[in-house]
């Protein structure tokens, strides 16, 4: 049986990080293995927060994308829905953007009704309420609902004070669990998140489903000292990289104060690659704290981008204290996929601190804690950190490989169709 998949989410190809990444890996992946997947997504924003060339002149309008027949059989069709996409994104503009999504995508799915039935319907949280797009199928279809949870939204829109009305979290809270509650099956991409989602649900199909890293695409090399002219570095200097998204969320001022603490350090850089709503904040900061030695750049080229995390040091993963449990960083995958000795914030007890101290894959330290961080980043750059980097390699070959990862995924969470 060729199984007819539909996949609806905010974030899909070709997005080159994050959330829509993972999606269009996925999608890939399984139409690779013959299975008939439709998408239902908006246009390409992320992370520039603009809709990307060449579909800005559509971007008001509904449109179709049909994929070639994989070698399996498998193919993936393309339906994108206009959205407000905000360029300068805050708590209001974001629920905003989200609404016009999900009542797009509706109207959108409505229109797929009469058409075939599709055998499984997959949602993506980020928004949260997509979710019930999958079970308003359900009730008028038949098939089987997944959603998958990468961010837990509604905690951290409250834990960072974005959403402040009790009666409104309350109400987001309850519309959450009644969706997940009459969902077939349940994931996300940490044990700690996981935990907080079987607070919720009544029934034990609740999944891990890790984000992975392309071990094809991302690989250490040995030539730093090269890769560092390649970028306009010098061969002896050191670099502090973070590399991501620039949100509310990590917390990235604690960057500006460590380089700072490291300004008299003769060819030690801090780079800030990415693009994000709190990028401009960050450099008029930067600018104010007469920094000279941090340096802002664009997200780099998907051909460019294993080379460049080659070259740096140290890599930064960084989070505030709030949403340490509730969000797992992408970026470290990759990070750990290059072999590269990563210095992490996380709390004792959340899933990003028990992952990076039970392998010894990075240095962590306490989140928000500056004095911790600037002598971890001390630490990375001064010490031999040979292991770090033997043990990030193997980590990654062992346990982040997309073929494993979605095996093991197809087979828990597909059980639903037996």
């Amino acid at each position: 049986m060729r199984i007819k998949l539909l996949l609806i989410t905010a974030n899909y190809a070709p997005e080159p990080v994050g959330i829509g990444k993972y999606n269009g890996e996925m999608i890939r992946w399984l139409a690779e293995q013959g299975y008939q997947c439709t998408v239902l997504t908006t246009y390409p924003y992320y992370p520039q927060w603009r809709v990307q060339e060449p579909y800005r002149r559509r971007r008001f309008w509904y449109s179709r994308e049909q994929g070639p027949s994989t070698a399996a059989g498998g193919r993936v069709t393309v339906l994108r829905c206009p959205q407000y996409t905000p360029v300068a994104p805050s708590g209001k503009r974001r629920i905003l953007q989200e609404l016009t999504f999900v009542l797009a995508a509706l109207g959108r799915m409505l229109w797929l009704m009469p058409g075939r039935k599709f055998d499984v319907v997959m949602t993506v949280a980020p928004p949260f309420h997509l979710g019930l797009l999958g079970v308003v199928y359900r009730w008028l279809r038949g098939g089987h609902c997944l959603h998958h949870v990468q961010d837990l939204q509604i905690e951290a829109a409250r834990d960072l004070g974005m959403i402040r009305h009790a009666g409104l979290l309350n109400f987001l809270f309850r519309l959450e669990k009644y969706m997940l509650r009459h969902t077939h099956v349940v994931s996300s991409i940490s044990e700690g998140m996981l935990q907080k989602i079987r607070d919720k649900v009544v029934h034990d199909m609740v999944v891990y489903f890790p984000n992975w890293a392309n071990i094809r695409s991302f690989y250490p090399l040995d030539n730093r000292a090269e890769l560092k002219k390649e970028f306009g570095f010098a061969e002896g200097d050191k670099i502090v990289l973070y590399a991501g998204a620039i949100g509310e969320k990590q917390g990235l001022e604690a960057i500006l104060h460590a380089a700072h603490s490291f300004r008299e350090h003769g060819g030690l850089w801090f780079l800030v690659c990415g693009s994000g709503p709190y990028r401009m904040l960050l450099e008029a900061q930067a600018l104010a704290m007469g920094l000279s030695n941090i340096v802002f750049l664009e997200t780099r080229p998907p051909e460019q981008f294993n080379r460049f995390l080659n070259m740096a040091d140290v890599h930064l993963v960084i989070q505030k204290m709030s949403v340490s449990d509730l969000v797992m960083p992408s970026k470290l995958t990759t990070i750990l996929a290059v072999g590269g000795v990563a210095v992490v914030t996380a709390n004792p007890g959340t899933s990003l601190y028990e992952l990076v101290h039970r392998y010894g894959i990075g240095l962590v330290v306490p989140a928000e804690d500056q004095e911790a961080l600037n002598k971890g980043i001390y630490q990375a750059i001064y010490q031999e950190q040979r292991h770090i980097v033997t043990k990030a390699c193997a980590y990654a070959r062992e346990n982040l490989a997309i073929d494993e990862i979605m095996r093991r995924y197809e087979a828990a969470a597909l059980r639903v169709l037996e």
